[in-house]
């Protein structure tokens, strides 16, 4: 479950900003989930609806399951990513993508 709310949350935020950077865990316990990590974006995404949506798409709406979706305590503790971060993940694209082109002279 705590791979598909991430997953869930990724997917919300690419569909609005494809250039988005998500750093996002997800953590479970009974009655509880934890959306945790670093994020920068233009856009907002509802994530305690997101993490709603998934555990009720899973099944869990009911608390003798275990788990109910809309009565289960969701924490989201999400930080704007740091430049530092953004910046080394810039670099390791651009370097991704120049070692793509890189055409060798020696025959």
């Amino acid at each position: 479950m705590a791979d598909q709310i991430s997953d869930a949350v990724l997917d919300a935020l690419l569909a609005k900003d494809p250039l988005a950077r998500v750093a996002c865990e997800t953590f479970l316990t009974t009655g509880l989930v934890v959306v945790s990590g670093e994020i920068s974006t233009t856009c907002y995404a509802d994530v305690a609806g997101i993490v709603r949506d998934v555990v009720k798409d899973i099944g869990y709406t009911r608390a003798k399951y275990g788990f109910d979706a809309s009565t289960c305590g969701v924490l989201v503790a999400i930080d704007e990513q740091s430049a530092d971060i953004a910046q080394g993940v810039d670099d390791a694209y651009e370097n991704r993508q120049g070692a793509d082109f890189v055409q060798s002279d020696d025959d």
